[in-house]
């Protein structure tokens, strides 16, 4: 497994939950760079509900493959929340899921601010025409990895909690 234990256990019971519920997932990664798609796709079976993922590390790519509007990065930065439910909505609107999820943030060890400090993250999920979740992570400067497994966790609990 490529994954700590614990995060691939509740990888496993969320894309049990989605299965359940007969859901498939979209996601939308900037500062995880695929890692979220990544996890899912480790469990076996996944396939039935992992449906596409999108990288959008850029803000060119946020704007060019889901949406994004370049006044709302231009308002909030691509670190927000607003951008987060932006991508969330937009990786809804450029696929066939049900849920979408997406992540933004700064992993580090630069890119920082007093504003926007290494270790912040904004992860939304989104149910095509129902709930949206949004949470706003503060890990800290507790080093790039960590800050995105940090952010795996976070997630997948956001996406838990948006479907329930």
């Amino acid at each position: 497994m490529l994954f700590p234990e614990d995060l691939a256990e509740s990888a496993e019971r969320l894309l049990a939950d989605l299965r359940r519920k007969r859901l498939t997932l979209a996601t939308a990664e900037s500062c995880t760079g695929g890692l979220l798609s990544g996890l899912l796709t480790e469990i076996a079976g996944s396939s039935m509900v992992v449906e596409r993922g999108f990288v959008t590390y850029s803000n060119a790519a946020k704007i060019d493959l889901l949406g994004v509007a370049q006044s709302l990065l231009d308002l909030h930065g691509a670190v927000s929340a607003e951008t987060a439910e932006a991508m969330a909505r937009g990786a809804l609107g450029k696929s066939p899921a049900g849920v979408a999820v997406s992540v933004t943030g700064i992993a580090g060890p630069g890119g920082g601010s007093a504003e926007k400090p290494v270790g912040l993250v904004y992860i939304s999920a989104a149910v095509r025409g129902g709930a949206m979740g949004t949470a706003e992570c503060r890990f800290g400067d507790i080093g790039r990895s960590h800050v995105r497994i940090a952010t795996l966790r976070a997630a997948c609990a956001l996406i838990g909690k948006t479907i329930a």
